[in-house]
């Protein structure tokens, strides 16, 4: 039984829009219950909001375009001012009449010239006789823009008298838009994210026909086993998901396995998804690079910008600063004469240690150390003289700022203030290098 049922539309429509967007049945059957019939006056304005890759303009998209409703659509990161906006609305408008002739181009500067262009854009039959929608996505960019335009966005119904209905997506909460002086409310509608098995079901819709559906269906079982703590993005996952499938496939396609070996399929791709891991949302390397490195059975670092991310770019001294801090985190205090010193004295030889020494450092983390040992620390390694200037100590706030150093305990402390390490040692060796 279809999920789908509205009187105004046929049912073969409501199945076909049913299948081409699972798992948002329940949204999509809400929505169409605000739209009601064609020439029926819908919601003013209505603001949708979820998470990123939640399915909020692909559904509105498939929607709009299945039911063969009237409407605009303007992304609004890419017409990023008001005039733009605006503008972009009407030649849409114009585009949505064929009774309107293609007029030049006419400047739209304020919201009263809106109002009139867009009466006499709306002003066909064909217009008039059903809901016109606007859809504004990424509508977080309104705030960035002149102060009437949301709310007259919200109330645009009232303010041209015609069949209009203004649809905000959003990232963010409608909280964080209201304005102070008050606004007309608009319907909000929450998107939620997809739970790992939507993101099965979905993932799964996508397998190449020479290949069962069940086949491929076990393949995102093992991709979502591997990446759904780490990422959640429906995007991101079919980008992997066709990325890895070749590698997946290979014991298949040379015979020596077949398509219930879970196994054998498994062992052979285990290392290749971990390497995908290091790189999951940075697109480090093109997918051309990506497949020839799983052909050659490469390592990562055979490719120019893979795992880049494990190194970053630092000022001269800053590298210096987070060595000398790593070595102050990880090394006692009583080790630094023997280490950082040329003429240290005699080094008495003793198979004494305490036993909270026994255990390796690395597993023990990073333990505090005061701002002078860092700077001891810190000339004691750079070839140079290193003059304590103002310069070097803006550094150390600009580490803790990137999270590389973190401060503990707090800034009026008498004794001046303790840091700890908070990178890892294949970091520090990058940066080392």
């Amino acid at each position: 039984m279809p999920n789908l049922e509205h009187p105004a539309y046929p049912a073969a429509t409501l199945l076909h829009l049913e299948s081409l967007v699972p798992c948002r049945e329940s949204q999509v059957s809400m929505l169409l219950s605000i739209f009601g019939e064609r020439q029926q006056f819908s919601f003013p304005s209505i603001f949708i909001y979820g998470h990123t890759s939640s399915g909020k303009t692909y559904v509105m998209q498939t929607l709009l375009n299945t039911l063969q409703l009237p409407h605009v659509f303007v992304n609004c990161v890419e017409y990023f001012t008001s005039r733009l906006l605006l503008e972009e609305i009407l030649i849409q408008l114009q585009s949505c009449s064929s009774e309107t002739e293609q007029t030049s181009h006419v400047p739209c500067d304020t919201f009263n010239d809106f109002i009139r262009l867009f009466k006499q854009a709306v002003a066909s039959r064909e217009l008039q006789d059903q809901t016109l929608y606007i859809v504004l996505d990424r509508a977080e960019q309104l705030r960035e823009m002149e102060a009437n335009i949301l709310p007259a966005f919200l109330r645009l119904q009232e303010l041209t008298d015609r069949n209009v209905t203004v649809v905000l997506l959003s990232e963010i909460v409608w909280e964080l838009f209201r304005p102070n002086i008050g606004c007309f409310e608009p319907f909000t509608l929450y998107f939620p994210d997809y739970s790992i098995g939507h993101l099965q079901k979905i993932l799964s819709q996508n397998h190449p026909p020479e290949y069962s559906a069940d086949f491929y269906a076990a393949y995102i079982n093992i991709l979502l086993g591997v990446f759904y703590m780490v990422c959640r993005d429906l995007k991101e996952l079919q980008h992997l998901a066709a990325l890895n499938f070749s590698k997946y496939c290979e014991p298949v396609v040379r015979g020596e396995a077949n398509e219930r070996d879970t196994r054998k399929l498994w062992k052979n791709i285990e290392p290749h998804l971990k390497k995908a891991m290091q790189t999951v949302y940075l697109r480090e390397i093109s997918s051309s690079q990506w497949e020839r490195l799983q052909r050659d059975d490469g390592e990562p670092g055979q490719l120019k910008g893979l795992s880049a991310h494990t190194h970053v770019e630092l000022p001269y001294y800053s590298k210096f600063l987070l060595i000398a801090a790593y070595l102050a985190s990880y090394n006692p205090v009583r080790t630094d004469k023997r280490f950082f010193l040329k003429h240290h004295g005699k080094i008495r030889k003793t198979n004494f240690m305490k036993k909270h020494e026994k255990t390796s450092n690395h597993l023990l983390g990073p333990k505090p150390f005061p701002l002078d040992r860092l700077l001891a620390i810190l000339y004691s390694i750079v070839d140079n003289r290193v003059a304590p200037t103002a310069n070097i100590f803006s550094q150390i706030t600009s580490l803790v700022t990137l999270q590389l150093l973190s401060m503990v305990g707090h800034n009026d402390q008498l004794d001046g203030p303790r840091y700890k390490c908070t990178v890892s040692l294949d970091f520090i060796r990058a940066v080392a290098r």
